[in-house]
C-alpha cells in the first residue's frame, strides 16, 4: 500500500503538467484526463491538503511537474491531453523502468522522494545474476557466503539469549525459531558485548566473501559495462526521474540509453571490495572515459525482518550525487 506521501508526491507532479493555476484548483476539478486517479484518492490528497502536514511534499511536487511541463526536455509548454498514474501496486511482469507517470503515452516519469536506494533485492539478484533475470529466490545469503561464521554468530546469540529447543544449526530455522532468537536479542543498535566479536567476524566473512563472488562474475568489460547500466537502470528508451535526493537536492533529469551512454563514455575500470562498515556491505566504483567524475555506490546486505528474521536482502545505493552521474542529463 502506497503511503499518503508517495501518492502525493506522484499525484500531484502530474496534477501540475495540466497547467492549472494552483493544487487546490486541480484539486478541486479532478480532471478525468488523469487516469487511474479515484476519488478516495483525491479525497486523501484533499484532507491531507487541510491539515498542512505535507506542505512541503505538495509544494515540491508542484514545482517539478510545472518545470517539466515547461522544460524544453519535457512538454515544452504544451498541456498534455492524458496523464495516467501507474497506482501503488507492483507492475506485472518484469518492468525495468520505474516509471510511475506515462504522460501521452509517450513520456515516462519516476518520482523519487527521499531516498537514493537504486534496487531492493535479494542478494543472489544483484551478485550471482547481475540484475539479469529476477525470480523469486528464499536463498539464506548468509548460509551461503560464509556459513561458518554465520553458524558461529547463531551459537553464541543463542547461548547469550539463553534460549533452549533451539535448533542444533542456523540452517535449521524455521519462521517460529527466527521469531523467538530475534525477540530475544536487541531490536537495534550495539549487539550485547559477548556478541560485538562473532558479529564483527560473520560481517567481514559475509562482506569479503560476498565481493570475491561479485568479482568472480564480473570477469570482463561487457559484463562491467552491462552491470553498471543495470545499476544505474538505464532503459532503451529515456525516461525522467523528477523528485529529492536523501539530503533534500532537488532531482530533475532525463535517463539516458545504452546507446547513448555508449556515444560519450566508456568504462576504465569497475571495481568492488568488502567494507564492512556495521553490517556486510561491498562498494563498487565505476572510472569512465568521457565523464568528470566517477560513479560511485555500495550494497548493504540485512535481514529483511531484524537479526536473524527473514532471508538477506541488497539495498543497492547510489553515492554520487545523482547531477555526477554520466548519462543522467539534468532538465531545465
Amino acid at each position: 500500500m502506497a503511503s499518503s506521501r508517495t501518492k502525493i508526491t506522484e499525484i500531484v507532479t502530474g496534477l501540475a503538467m495540466m497547467g492549472f493555476p494552483s493544487v487546490d484548483r486541480a484539486l478541486a476539478v479532478r480532471p478525468d484526463w488523469f487516469h487511474n486517479v479515484t476519488d478516495d484518492e483525491y479525497d486523501l490528497l484533499a484532507d491531507e491538503r487541510a491539515q498542512g502536514d505535507f506542505e512541503s511534499d505538495f509544494d515540491t511536487a508542484w514545482h517539478h511537474g510545472e518545470r517539466f511541463l515547461a522544460s524544453a526536455d519535457g512538454l515544452r509548454g504544451r498541456v498534455p491531453d492524458r496523464v495516467e498514474w501507474q497506482g501503488p501496486g507492483k507492475p506485472p511482469g518484469y518492468d525495468q523502468i520505474p516509471a510511475d507517470l506515462r504522460v501521452d503515452h509517450v513520456f515516462l516519469v519516476s518520482c523519487k522522494y527521499g531516498s537514493d536506494i537504486l534496487y531492493n533485492a535479494s542478494p543472489a539478484h544483484v551478485f550471482d545474476r547481475l540484475l539479469a533475470e529476477k525470480r523469486g529466490d528464499r536463498t539464506d545469503w548468509f548460509l551461503e557466503v560464509a556459513p561458518e561464521a554465520y553458524h558461529d554468530l547463531y551459537r553464541r546469540s543463542v547461548a547469550a539469549a539463553g534460549l533452549d529447543d533451539m535448533p542444533e544449526t542456523v540452517a535449521q530455522l524455521d519462521g517460529e525459531t527466527r521469531q523467538r532468537l530475534k525477540d530475544a536479542l536487541p531490536t537495534r543498535g550495539a549487539w550485547p558485548d559477548e556478541l560485538a566479536a562473532p558479529y564483527r567476524d560473520f560481517v567481514n566473512a559475509v562482506s569479503v566473501a560476498t565481493a570475491h563472488r561479485w568479482k568472480d562474475n564480473l570477469a570482463d568489460r561487457s559484463d562491467q559495462e552491462l552491470m553498471l547500466w543495470r545499476l544505474l537502470r538505464f532503459q532503451p528508451a529515456p525516461y525522467f526521474v523528477l523528485g529529492q535526493s536523501s539530503d533534500g537536492t532537488p532531482l530533475r533529469f532525463r535517463v539516458g540509453t545504452p546507446s547513448d551512454f555508449r556515444r560519450n563514455y566508456a568504462i576504465r575500470a569497475f571495481d568492488v571490495w568488502a567494507d564492512a562498515m556495521g553490517q556486510p556491505m561491498v562498494r563498487w566504483r565505476a572510472e569512465l572515459r568521457g565523464a568528470r567524475k566517477p560513479i560511485e555506490g555500495h550494497v548493504e546486505v540485512r535481514w529483511s525482518r531484524g537479526r536473524f528474521g527473514g532471508v538477506p536482502e541488497a539495498k543497492v545505493i547510489l553515492d554520487t550525487p545523482h547531477h555526477d552521474v554520466a548519462n543522467y542529463h539534468p532538465i531545465a
